[in-house]
């Protein structure tokens, strides 16, 4: 994949060309952090590479190059521009007062997300014929990514971290364009309690989304998350199909999901995060080990279309927003347990 490194900064890149059972050809880009040294637990680091805007590319498959030992999560952003120019930044929370660093989220302009990695999982290759567009008249102009470097002990004495992802990718233009679709919540945890952190969302492009992977992700207290397609009849009643669910505590990778229908315009996406609590102090919703996250990433493709515009699914959670204030015949017992 032809990139640029922004402001000429040298990012570690290694192009290999390799066939396999495809009928075109594959290569591989190594995008890997330039030999960072996180300097202090939660940190939260980001590295653009700029693509090459005269052809386009189409991301086929991601393999991390990380492990759970020194990287909490990685996740991979197009964007139509990087939020920072520099090399590296700070891409996390508000820096201490202690911390110099510039802090930037990671694009400035088309944030969307294109892979997640966590826990150990393994490497992803999507199915043939589909890929993520990036470069051309793609609005993903520049690949980003971030690493949260939950602890620090790792890269004492010096050492350095060139953790990341390398992707699988091919010039050949691919009919069955992917994109990713995160549900989310924001909201509190009472302390010693149960909470359902709940979302959803109405589908109102008119395209035709084919989800084939979903991914679930939080933080320590997530117990059970669930995501679902839902059909609403001419008598008003929601019909709940299953795309996934999962403990989110075992390897956060991508799962095929439980059902292909097709998502048309008026349906609806929705996810749930069963949430368990032991501490004697209320959670709530952040980017630290110490806080929580409610995710549900949905992976699909669409036909001779571009995926939709819509990249985000949030609310805000509990107290302030339950599945129940909209939608009817809830799987309640099935959505919080496996």
């Amino acid at each position: 994949m032809a990139v640029r490194s922004y402001h000429m900064v040298a990012v570690a890149l290694i192009i290999v060309t390799h066939y396999c059972c495809l009928a075109y050809k594959v290569e591989k880009f190594s995008f890997l952090m330039p030999n960072v040294k996180p300097y202090r637990p939660e940190l939260y680091l980001c590295t653009p590479v700029k693509v090459d805007y005269s052809k386009s590319y189409y991301i086929v498959g991601f393999e991390p190059n990380a492990t759970m030992k020194t990287t909490h999560h990685m996740l991979l952003y197009g964007c139509t521009k990087p939020g920072s120019r520099s090399a590296v930044w700070n891409c996390g929370e508000m820096s201490g007062k202690l911390d110099t660093s510039e802090t930037a989220s990671p694009c400035a302009v088309g944030s969307q997300v294109i892979y997640a990695w966590a826990r150990d999982a393994p490497e992803l290759e999507l199915p043939e014929g589909v890929g993520f567009k990036v470069g051309g008249k793609s609005p993903i102009q520049y690949l980003v990514l971030q690493v949260h470097y939950a602890t620090s002990k790792p890269f004492e004495g010096g050492k350095t971290d060139d953790s990341g992802i390398h992707l699988h990718y091919t010039e050949r233009p691919l009919e069955k364009e992917a994109g990713v679709l995160l549900l989310g919540t924001g909201g509190s945890i009472e302390p010693m309690s149960v909470e359902k952190m709940e979302t959803s969302c109405m589908i109102n492009e008119k395209k035709v989304l084919h989800p084939f992977a979903y991914r679930t992700h939080t933080h320590s207290l997530g117990k059970v998350v669930s995501g679902y397609h839902i059909r609403r009849d001419s008598s008003g009643v929601d019909h709940w199909i299953l795309l996934g669910k999962r403990n989110p505590l075992t390897p956060q990778m991508f799962y095929p999901v439980e059902n292909q229908e097709p998502i048309v315009r008026g349906d609806k996406v929705a996810a749930r995060c069963t949430m368990q609590s032991t501490r004697n102090r209320t959670t709530y919703t952040g980017l630290t080990n110490n806080d929580e996250m409610c995710n549900f990433y949905l992976m699909y493709w669409v036909e001779r279309d571009s995926p939709l515009q819509k990249k985000y699914c949030f609310t805000d959670g509990p107290p302030f927003y339950y599945w129940a204030s909209e939608l009817n015949n809830i799987p309640d017992e099935d959505a919080s347990t496996l």
